[in-house]
């Protein structure tokens, strides 16, 4: 049965690779219910929203949403985790110490494996994570980190050091620098008896 895009807003299930709408980024994403339909989100998400990412944020400056679009989805029977980041944030520049924006705008796509076996699925350039390691153990479901697993992309995407190209190092001085005194040179002595022996 297709469906209109008049009957779509009404009936939020027509599409299967839909999942529920909301407001706020989903943690986790149920593998028993979504890996074999797919999944979709769409939203934008508070750079502040992810705990590691935001000891390293500025808070000399405010920091603006990204744009996030997410899909989960099967090809060549591998389970992938694909978005897309629009948007930057602000970090603090090691050198002058201003703030200074990181683009985070790119595509990503992680190939999920269940196994070792399926790695030679995968291209050599595709990144991909073995599902053992990243699937939570403690709920009766198979969860996927979904919020952990863009934080560290997002962490990957931004510098340890981050730095302007033209700036100057922040230095502060305390006190008079005391000028340096010249010092005779040793040899100069025995440059003057050269002539005289």
């Amino acid at each position: 049965m297709s469906s209109t895009p008049e009957t779509k807003p009404s009936a939020p299930y027509a599409d299967n690779k839909k999942a529920p709408v909301s407001t706020s980024m989903p943690e986790h994403i149920s593998l028993d219910k979504w890996a074999d339909t797919g999944f979709e989100w769409s939203g934008e998400v508070d750079p502040n929203s992810f705990e590691r990412l935001a000891t390293t944020l500025s808070a000399e400056h405010d920091q603006s949403n990204t744009q996030l679009n997410a899909e989960l989805y099967r090809r060549n029977n591998v389970l992938h985790l694909a978005f897309t980041l629009t948007g930057d944030v602000w970090l603090t520049c090691q050198r002058c110490l201003q703030p200074i924006a990181i683009d985070l705008s790119d595509d990503y796509d992680i190939a999920l494996l269940e196994n070792d076996s399926q790695v030679r699925l995968v291209n050599d350039e595709q990144d991909y994570l073995l599902l053992d390691e990243i699937v939570t153990e403690q709920s009766p479901e198979r969860l996927l980190p979904f919020k952990k697993l863009v934080e560290d992309e997002i962490l990957l995407k931004t510098p340890m050091a981050p730095k302007h190209d033209d700036c100057e190092m922040s230095v502060e001085q305390f006190g008079e620098i005391p000028e340096e005194e010249e010092n005779e040179n040793p040899f100069a002595a025995l440059a003057s008896l050269k002539g005289k022996l």
